[in-house]
């Protein structure tokens, strides 16, 4: 629960930015060149534009956010991507969108000094996004699947409350997540508030059945307000990695080979850099 600081009376909007954001990545072994595709076709029609779309408007729901705009999209030969720009106050009408929000805004309000600042606010400043990238080694049989994904809010809802949603939406082998509150607010005083709840981590908001899966560390800016924690599942059964094959089909030296690989990968992938 993201835990707010003493109620503050404010000059006008909350004009903080929490920004959430997102690399998880899925790891796969395919033997052949031909299952390595089959597990592309599989992992980019799982997660296609429709699929992804469901998730992001239920990450909506989640922060308590109002839908303005979606846009998405699938690409030739694989990956997918959507936006969706939301605000904190409710839209004149759910079913309207973007330009058609804004009209309406003008045709209630035919003074345009009067059109509804919430809906103006939030268009630039508050969006959900996610961007796919299935992908295979061209020689030793991994396959990987990685989204990028950003729920950005300005105002009093939080992104944190979609964390562990998102987290087991995907086949997360590895999350690396940042979090980020940007810019300032001001009470009715003139003092500038950079930050308006209480975080320690990024973990403070992890539930405990995926704390304990999953090994963590954390690079925190406190001053900064940046917050930046990498995960990655702490036990290895080499059956969740095979795709369309079993370990026990395997003699023990192919095992120990593709053990091998992949774990080197997974911690490739967690630190960031090539390990030789």
């Amino acid at each position: 629960m993201v835990k707010p600081l003493p109620r503050l009376k404010l000059q006008g909007f909350n004009n903080l930015t929490k920004a959430l954001s997102f690399n998880i990545y899925d790891i796969c072994y395919a033997i052949t060149e031909e299952q390595r595709q089959r597990y592309i076709e599989y992992i980019d029609e799982a997660y296609n534009a429709e699929r992804l779309t469901q998730i992001l408007t239920d990450v909506a729901e989640i922060i308590g956010a109002n839908i303005l705009n979606i846009a998405r999209q699938d690409y030739d030969p694989q990956g997918a991507s959507v936006t969706i720009l939301i605000s904190e106050e409710p839209v004149i009408d759910k079913k309207q969108a973007g330009k058609e929000v804004l009209a309406g805004a003008m045709r209630e309000h035919k003074d345009a000094d009067h059109l509804d600042a919430s809906v103006v606010a939030h268009l630039d400043k508050s969006h959900i996004t996610v961007h796919t990238y299935p992908e295979t080694h061209p020689q030793n049989g991994i396959a990987t699947f990685r989204a990028d994904i950003d729920v950005a809010t300005c105002g009093v809802i939080s992104p944190l409350k979609a964390l562990n949603y998102l987290i087991e939406s995907f086949e997360s082998d590895i999350v690396i997540a940042d979090y980020r509150v940007r810019g300032f607010t001001r009470d009715v005083k003139g003092k500038k508030h950079f930050i308006d709840h209480r975080i320690n981590s990024i973990q403070d908001f992890l539930a405990k059945g995926i704390k304990s899966r999953y090994e963590m560390f954390d690079v925190n800016v406190y001053q900064e307000n940046i917050f930046h924690t990498k995960m990655h599942v702490k036990d290895f059964d080499l059956d969740t990695y095979l795709f369309e094959e079993k370990a026990k089909n395997l003699s023990f030296k192919e095992r120990q080979r593709i053990e091998m690989q992949l774990r080197q990968e997974v911690e490739e992938l967690f630190h960031g850099r090539n390990l030789d």
